[in-house]
């Protein structure tokens, strides 16, 4: 908050509209209010849970009070293009930021949509593992999973698997859901990919995407080291027999490769043709959007072959596909993934 308050004057050197007189607005009373502002709202942020305040709503009001009163601050000072320059830099990268984990949203949404995390989750829970091998096994995959989709995902379906293994025994859920958080977290950091500070770092060209896997030994060491700490108060015990079934739906595996393929093209975009990687991330949903069409077609002739009544498939939004799921039918809508995206936290990155 000090840099967005007092670090208006090197970006004003720089800026279009060349050298501009310096503020120090850190001790002024617009200074002052500005950072009282950003206060109050990251504590209503910390406060959510108990306000039930979502955390973009305050962010919001308080970004457009502090933005506004370094505005008024540099007309005053007879600059009034310079606050312009610098939104609009802002706003350039904000819109990066946020296209690129959109992106990434949908695809996460849509894999767990066709049944792909849930077959994951049933896989484990039926291996007829120790308390102590699940410990491991959801700590591992959260570990290597957390570099691709974002970590708050991989903890909680990892954690969905832990809670379903470890019914009754409610030490070892503790444990193994500190473990999940601490692995997600843990594996999120050699990635560019596996967390929000990572991704920007990356975006703002601070990092290349090969000196991340630097960070691979740090990140094994900070996770396995309290991992080993606590497997001795886990014990050799084996959890409750599950029979659950989970049939994938058509695609899952596809979406996935989809997924990794897009992730390659932002590397590639970023690295080789020295482009933004969020373009690399909206073709690989554009591919998306495009299977999605496929999607449609082939359920459609599925549905004919069923003898479902036509007025129910022309019912339909032409842009909506059918997933099989047993006997059921489901309209399958890529909009209805991106409308799952989590919308509050990328507003509040704003």
């Amino acid at each position: 908050m000090l840099t967005l308050v007092t670090g208006f004057a090197a970006g004003a050197e720089t800026g279009e509209q060349g050298s501009k007189t310096l503020l120090d607005l850190a001790a002024s009373p617009i200074g002052i209010v500005s950072l009282a502002a950003f206060a109050i709202a990251y504590l209503l942020v910390m406060l959510e849970e108990f306000l039930h305040l979502r955390k973009s709503k305050p962010m919001l009001v308080a970004s457009g009070l502090i933005w506004a009163l370094i505005a008024w601050a540099y007309h005053g000072a007879g600059d009034p293009e310079t606050p312009a320059v610098l939104v609009r830099h802002y706003l350039l990268e904000y819109s990066e930021l946020f296209l690129f984990l959109l992106a990434a949203m949908t695809f996460i949404n849509t894999m767990e949509e066709r049944g792909l995390f849930d077959a994951l989750r049933v896989w484990l829970i039926g291996r007829g593992w120790s308390l102590r091998k699940v410990f491991w096994a959801t700590g591992a995959l959260a570990f290597f999973i957390s570099p691709v989709a974002d970590n708050l995902t991989t903890a909680l379906l990892m954690g969905t698997v832990v809670t379903s293994v470890g019914r009754g025994r409610p030490r070892f859920v503790l444990l193994a859901l500190i473990n999940i958080v601490v692995a997600a977290n843990a594996g999120g950091a050699f990635s560019p990919f596996g967390d929000i500070t990572t991704l920007m770092v990356w975006q703002k060209h601070l990092v290349d995407f090969h000196e991340f896997f630097d960070l691979f030994v740090p990140a094994l060491v900070n996770w396995a080291v309290p991992a080993v700490c606590m497997t001795f108060a886990i014990g050799d015990g084996h959890p409750q027999p599950v029979t659950d079934r989970m049939r994938l739906q058509p695609g899952a595996f596809f979406v996935a490769g989809l997924f990794l393929f897009t992730i390659a093209m932002a590397v590639l975009f970023h690295t080789w043709l020295h482009m933004p990687p969020v373009i690399g991330m909206m073709t690989g949903l554009g591919f998306l959007k495009l299977y999605g069409y496929y999607l449609y077609r082939l359920s459609v002739r599925e549905a004919r072959e069923r003898g479902m009544a036509m007025h129910t498939l022309e019912s339909g939004n032409p842009f909506e596909a059918f997933s099989h799921e047993g006997a059921r039918f489901e309209l399958y809508d890529i909009f209805k993934r991106l409308e799952k995206a989590e919308w509050d936290t990328l507003i509040f990155f704003y």
